[in-house]
C-alpha cells in the first residue's frame, strides 16, 4: 500500500470514527461527513487517474457535486435545529417531541 492511499484511507476511517464517537453538535457531525467525502472522492479521484482517461472520469464530479448538495442541506438543517432549539446539541433532538 502506498504512503498516499494509506493516508487517504486513514483519513477516511479516522472520520467516520469521529462521526460515531461525537456526538455532541450537529456541526461535528456535519465536519466528520464532509471529510468522509472528500476522502472517497479523492480515492475515486485517484482510481479513475489509473483506470485510463474515458473510463469513469465523469464519477469523482458526480459524488463532489452530492457532497456539495449534502452539505448545503445539513447545515440547512443545523440552522432550521439552531432557531427552533436554541442549540445544536444532538441530544436536545428528540423526535418524539416534534
Amino acid at each position: 500500500m502506498t504512503p498516499t492511499l494509506f493516508s487517504i484511507v486513514s483519513a477516511f476511517y479516522s472520520s467516520l470514527m469521529g462521526l460515531a464517537l461525537n456526538r455532541s453538535h450537529l456541526i461535528l457531525a456535519l465536519l466528520c461527513l464532509e471529510g468522509a467525502m472528500l476522502s472517497v472522492f479523492l480515492m475515486l479521484s485517484m482510481w479513475s487517474a489509473f483506470q485510463g482517461p474515458y473510463s469513469i472520469a465523469g464519477t469523482p464530479l458526480i459524488l463532489l457535486a452530492l457532497a456539495a448538495c449534502e452539505a448545503g442541506t445539513g447545515l440547512a438543517l443545523m440552522v432550521a435545529t439552531a432557531r427552533t432549539h436554541g442549540a445544536d446539541h444532538l441530544k436536545s433532538l428528540n423526535l418524539l417531541q416534534c
